[in-house]
């Protein structure tokens, strides 16, 4: 059961009067009236991006499904403009816009639709209390459809209750509001279907807490995180956002066998074969799994009894995905690489992520050029990475590139150049290697980081 006390809106804006150095008031004295202002990233193809107020950089680096928290400013005019960070210099997508906000409003400024038809919608309710015994309801659409429109019926009801006997709560298209509604706090399922259609459920909450006092404003976006809905949710808060995920949502998990002195081996999961045989070098797509805490071990192919690595618990989380590595030479290869992965593509960019995971080479220098390019007259992309290392995903153009490794400080090739294509859209996992058992080439394994279904 979710539970959305810990996403209840409680913004208290405090007026201090003014007075002059004596007891007696400042007769006729204004009183300033504020708002507050939330951003919202719902575009699911765009950057992050930088939200400037009044030309001054306000927030930075937000990402898809992040909402901000409350700006609160006096009543008036302001100019908005958001940047997105692109690796060429960053670009504005939308603006510069002057709005103007009135006060005792909560304002939600959200991005929406993909990158290549980004824009705004701005959304606004009055800064009051909820009923005493009830929750509050506030819902924008965010998921455009082919040409834009997508509509869709959104039922608020007792959880299991059959849709094809329950009349809507409403129904509305893209860039569209639902309430605010106040509804009676108690235990909920919110879905969202084709509109028309019952049965074409996009999004299924599962059993939903609302408390007493709950001030919510939901913004259903596209769902990038895997499994059978259409879209999420993403719930806004004075501080901040989170996601409530589709019930059905799945974890994924990517496994890896990079120890470069160990044979084929078993991966057990809760005491069954999961994976057999797997030799060195190897890694596996994304396969979905249900949320859930699973036992893993590894064990040297058809030697159940030879432990290798674990058994060890693993808390996989719904909406996330994870690559567990098997890494460096057989006696210490009880410590795997866990990694949470970033799959959403990005239309204006290619996301590269680099492991480290070559226990002979250690410390290297990565240079990430242009075909041909001699090295000799590069400073390194990122110096001195530790073995083990992640470097996190780099934004980079789309175009041809060589990658090269060397031992950090030197220019000696201990990989490549290897020659790299990437696309924009495309998510990348590149993994230095040892040799294989009998060779001397160092390797590099590049990864798709896409979810096999």
């Amino acid at each position: 059961m979710k539970t959305l006390t810990n996403i209840l809106l409680a913004f208290s804006l405090l007026v201090v009067a003014a007075c002059d150095s004596s007891d007696d008031p400042i007769v006729g004295a204004p009183v300033p009236e504020f708002f507050a202002l939330q951003v919202l990233h719902a575009s699911p193809d765009a950057p992050p991006v930088n939200v400037f107020v009044n030309g001054s950089e306000a927030l930075s680096n937000v990402d898809y499904k992040t909402g901000s928290p409350f700006i609160s400013n006096a009543a008036g005019a302001y100019e908005i403009r958001v940047d997105g960070i692109l690796p060429g210099g960053n670009a504005t997508v939308i603006g510069p816009v002057n709005l103007q906000f009135d006060g005792d409003t909560i304002y939600t400024v959200a991005a929406v639709g993909p990158v290549a038809a980004i824009e705004p919608v701005v959304i606004s309710q009055p800064l009051e209390p909820v009923s005493a015994g009830s929750a509050r309801l506030f819902v924008l659409h965010g998921t455009s459809g082919p040409g834009g429109s997508l509509p869709v019926d959104v039922y608020v009801t007792a959880p299991g209750a059959d849709l094809s006997m329950t009349a809507p709560t409403g129904t509305f298209d893209f860039k569209e509001t639902l309430g605010p509604v106040e509804v009676a706090a108690g235990d909920y399922q919110v879905r969202v279907t084709l509109a028309g259609d019952p049965g074409a459920v996009a999004y299924d909450s599962g059993t939903l807490t609302l408390n007493a006092g709950d001030d919510l404003r939901l913004a259903a976006v596209p769902n990038t995180s895997g499994g059978p809905a259409a879209v999420t949710l993403v719930g806004l808060t004075s501080s901040g956002s989170l996601e409530l995920l589709d019930v059905n949502t799945p974890t994924a998990l990517r496994v890896g066998h990079l120890s470069p002195d160990t044979g084929p081996v078993d991966v057990l999961v809760n005491d069954a074969v999961y994976l057999g045989g797997v030799p060195y070098p190897a890694v596996t797509g994304f396969a979905p799994l249900p949320a859930d805490t699973y036992n893993v071990a590894v064990t040297p192919a058809g030697m159940p009894g030879m432990i290798a690595i674990g058994p060890v618990d693993l808390e996989l989380d719904a909406g996330t995905w994870y690559s567990v590595l098997a890494v460096d030479f057989f006696n210490n290869i009880g410590n795997p690489l866990i990694l949470t992965d970033d799959p959403r593509p990005v239309a204006t960019n290619a996301k590269v992520r680099i492991i480290h995971a070559s226990p002979t080479a250690q410390d290297v220098d990565i240079y990430v050029t242009a075909p041909g390019a001699d090295i000799n007259n590069e400073s390194p992309t990122l110096a001195a990475v530790p073995f083990r290392a992640n470097t996190g995903y780099l934004a980079l153009p789309a175009g041809d590139y060589e990658v090269t490794v060397t031992p950090a400080g030197t220019k000696d090739a201990a990989i490549g150049p290897a020659a790299v294509s990437i696309v924009d859209g495309g998510v990348y996992t590149a993994i230095a290697r040892d040799p294989i058992p009998g060779e001397m080439e160092f390797g590099l394994i590049v990864l798709a980081d896409t979810l096999d279904q």
